[in-house]
């Protein structure tokens, strides 16, 4: 059945999992083995098994397209370039309060939403001038047809891209996109791209004129 909104006790799992992983690539030798998995599937993925079996063995992150986002997010984390991996040290704290069950119900729920997805990302690279507007929306609109994957296929090449530059990505957001995308997949892509236009004309009266020109041209 698809998941039109994470659950809590879902959001706290996959929040745990992700500052678990960004833990584990403290280690050089652990964040080598996650990152020999990056845009492969579970079963080409044997060095990241000693790490993240432990992790996974609760039947309801057995399904193939759950197990693989897991191993996919593990694997985009350790990917990652070191500036972001410095950067992500508060992200990591706050990660492993929702894991402590510091905030209430409702307040993880409401703050699910306002977290960035994949097109609030790109949005923002476009607003840093890092992608051009056509170019993310074109990668939006394709990534909608798309299948799972194709789109594991894409995610280490733009997800470097876009935090080599400074962009932040929401990994606990992603994993849940990613668990419910075969499943779910055009309510997922449309929040995408709500998203995007969203914080794309949150910003689009303080762009310069080459960039609203560039935007009169799409």
């Amino acid at each position: 059945m698809p998941a039109s909104k994470p659950p809590v006790d879902r959001l706290a799992q996959q929040s745990a999992y992700v500052a678990y992983v960004l833990k584990l690539c403290e280690n050089k030798k652990n964040r080598a083995d996650l990152r020999s998995g990056l845009g492969k599937p579970v079963e080409r993925s044997n060095y990241m098994h000693r790490l993240l079996v432990p992790r996974l063995m609760d039947e309801d992150v057995q399904h193939p397209d759950t197990r693989r986002a897991y191993y996919a997010i593990a694997s985009l984390i350790a990917g990652r370039p070191r500036a972001a991996r410095d950067a992500e040290v508060q992200a990591a704290t706050e990660e492993e309060e929702a894991e402590s069950g510091t905030l209430d119900d409702g307040a993880q729920a409401a703050d699910w939403w306002r977290r960035p997805n994949l097109g609030a990302s790109l949005a923002e690279a476009v607003n840093k001038k890092i992608i051009k507007p056509d170019t993310a929306e074109s990668d939006l609109h394709l990534m909608a047809r798309q299948s799972s994957d194709a789109i594991h296929l894409r995610l280490p090449a733009l997800t470097r891209q876009l935090l080599s530059k400074g962009v932040t990505l929401d990994w606990a957001v992603l994993l849940y996109d990613l668990t419910w995308w075969n499943r779910d997949q055009d309510r997922i892509a449309t929040r995408w791209l709500e998203s995007y236009f969203r914080v794309r004309t949150r910003e689009l009266p303080y762009d310069d004129e080459s960039s609203s020109t560039s935007e009169e041209n799409h």
